[in-house]
């Protein structure tokens, strides 16, 4: 069996269970990991003899890159990965942007026979694959969506992008019907006021919508729990019948999951067309390893 050869673009939480997945995935082989120039010199001991590189076009031939960035990096990424004949598999978590980043990335991918597969995480990604299958089950009702409580690996990531933090965590509370409260936990810089930071996060993009304190803290680290989760209820119709009522639960390890869900979908990306998707557009069973005949037989 030829292996799927691919690279981990950066190494944070998700790159970190990016590593795990791969070496657990028996179609994969790993080339070899994109790091910051300034970080080269101080690998952790897991990645062992992995090449490692600051370069992409270093690592030789790569099939798909599975980008581990923070979500305000992607669309620059992206681009320059595709121009290369890559694949891309990213987990983009903005989810106003993600029609107009699609629109974006698809006449790149096509024009370098490659496919990009974005916002592939467990939400958007998997999660989304839910909330599709509910609407296809009860046409016409109301979805809602109830994260937590947990950490925000994307809310964490662009609270610490904000003048005058040091560090900081945001906790999802659910407040039920798809409204959520942000618990966020900061350290600050010297020189800036709480006042003014929390202003500052209040009205970015990934808070703007939601209730959102802010609290200082000595010492965010002590504070880190990466278990994450999801309640999702449909109320609706099927057909002419009222009252369907549906419940999707989970209680996960957020960077794994989204981790695990980036790996099978770089596998699904090797059986797409060249353009840009999300996730919702890929066969589910694209995403599985294994013979059809071998996984019809034993999950439908």
């Amino acid at each position: 069996m030829e292996k799927i050869k691919v690279a981990i673009v950066g190494y944070g939480n998700i790159g970190r269970y990016v590593l795990e997945a791969v070496q657990e995935a028996p179609d994969f082989e790993l080339v070899g990991v994109i790091r910051r120039a300034s970080s080269i010199s101080n690998n952790p001991l897991e990645l062992g003899s992995t090449k490692i590189t600051s370069n992409l076009k270093e690592l030789g031939k790569i099939e798909v890159a599975i980008i581990c960035a923070p979500s305000k990096e992607v669309p620059k990424m992206v681009p320059e990965i595709l121009s290369l004949g890559i694949n891309t598999i990213d987990s983009y978590d903005i989810h106003n942007n993600i029609w107009k980043l699609k629109n974006e990335l698809d006449p790149l991918a096509k024009a370098n026979n490659a496919v990009a597969i974005i916002s592939a995480g467990w939400d958007p990604g998997s999660d989304s694959i839910v909330r599709a299958l509910f609407q296809a089950m009860a046409p016409r009702g109301l979805t809602f969506t109830n994260f937590g409580p947990g950490m925000s690996m994307g809310h964490s990531t662009a609270v610490k992008s904000i003048p005058g933090v040091k560090n900081a965590i945001s906790i999802t509370i659910p407040l039920g019907t798809g409204l959520h409260r942000r618990m966020v936990y900061i350290e600050l810089e010297e020189g800036f006021s709480l006042d003014q930071v929390a202003s500052s996060i209040k009205n970015d993009p990934y808070f703007i919508h939601d209730e959102t304190q802010v609290i200082q803290v000595q010492e965010v680290n002590k504070l880190i729990d990466m278990g994450h989760g999801v309640r999702m209820e449909r109320k609706g119709v099927s057909g002419k019948s009222h009252n369907q009522l549906f419940e999707f639960k989970m209680k996960i390890n957020n960077p794994a999951l989204t981790a695990q869900i980036m790996v099978s979908t770089a596998r699904a990306s090797k059986k797409q067309k060249p353009g840009c998707y999300t996730l919702i557009e890929i066969p589910v069973i694209d995403l599985l390893y294994g013979g059809r005949e071998e996984l019809i037989k034993n999950l439908v």
